[in-house]
């Protein structure tokens, strides 16, 4: 797959006056264009901030991001950068800007100049492919955090982006909000063919992505799939980062001398391994 995003070896600091600590450091990334991508790291190791370059809302202090062939410190890109890479943030109620739902989805588009007609068209489709279509005339403030989360996704996506980036957008919602933001993204991305790029501290979440980085101290630390980076627990565990609670069972497992495979991250693989356990093959050396 071609590149829709490149982060050549970039640097920054939010106060480069004051010799602060480079919140970056020389970190380079490629997503490639139909993927869906997980970037992890505790809090403060820069996930959120290469997030915000992607979306040209910061801009490296050395280096290079490219969107579609457009470098992001070209202020006359900053439009077509924005219009190819969508931006949702932790906490819907920052991007919902009207009192009823389907106003909220077409402000952008009103902003823009787009045709009242067209304007109606993205709407209805962007409310469906979310799901909230049947919400289209209730008042945001009613419904609720995985709801407005999809309404603000919806709002993203009536814009058209090629490629949409999210910096934690479950980390206010409860169990059943998460899913449905998940299911909301999984669809975007199979069916649609959106890129998504999903920051998130949440392993399951990460385990349902094509692929997973680890930011860690501005760098990039790891780069794989899901199975082969949650196979790495003990190096995970070091940098403050857990794994997914199937992938930590099998791994407490094969310490104990259970042969058990350790790529494991479904609960339906756990669940087969276990019964073999289970049913005969006992505790035996370790692979």
């Amino acid at each position: 797959m071609e590149p829709i995003m490149e982060a050549t070896q970039v640097y920054f600091s939010y106060d480069e006056e004051a010799e602060s600590p480079l919140v970056l450091d020389n970190i380079s990334l490629t997503v490639r264009r139909g993927e869906f991508l997980a970037v992890l790291g505790h809090n403060g190791s820069g996930k959120s901030t290469l997030a915000k370059h992607f979306n040209a809302i910061l801009l490296p202090q050395r280096g290079r991001v490219v969107v579609e062939g457009m470098d992001t410190a070209r202020e006359e890109k900053l439009y077509d950068i924005r219009q190819t890479v969508g931006m949702v943030f932790q906490n819907p109620d920052n991007q919902i800007v009207a009192t009823i739902v389907e106003e909220d989805v077409a402000f952008a588009l009103e902003n823009m100049g787009v045709p009242p007609a067209e304007i109606r068209q993205r709407v209805d489709d962007a409310l469906r492919s979310v799901g909230m279509y049947e919400f289209r005339e209730h008042a945001p403030h009613q419904l609720s955090g995985g709801q407005k989360q999809r309404i603000a996704i919806a709002g993203v996506i009536a814009m058209r982006p090629k490629c949409i980036v999210l910096d934690e957008p479950t980390a206010m919602l409860d169990p059943r909000g998460r899913a449905e933001v998940m299911k909301t993204l999984r669809e975007l991305n199979r069916e649609h063919g959106i890129t998504v790029a999903l920051i998130t501290h949440y392993m399951d979440e990460a385990a349902q992505c094509d692929r997973v980085v680890v930011v860690d101290g501005g760098r990039l630390l790891m780069d794989g799939t899901p199975r082969e980076v949650f196979a790495r627990v003990e190096e995970l565990k070091a940098v403050g980062l857990d794994v997914p609670q199937v992938t930590e069972l099998m791994y407490r497992l094969r310490q104990e001398g259970f042969d058990v495979r350790g790529d494991i991250i479904t609960e339906e693989e756990a669940a087969d391994q276990l019964e073999q356990l289970l049913t005969g093959r006992g505790k035996t050396e370790c692979r």
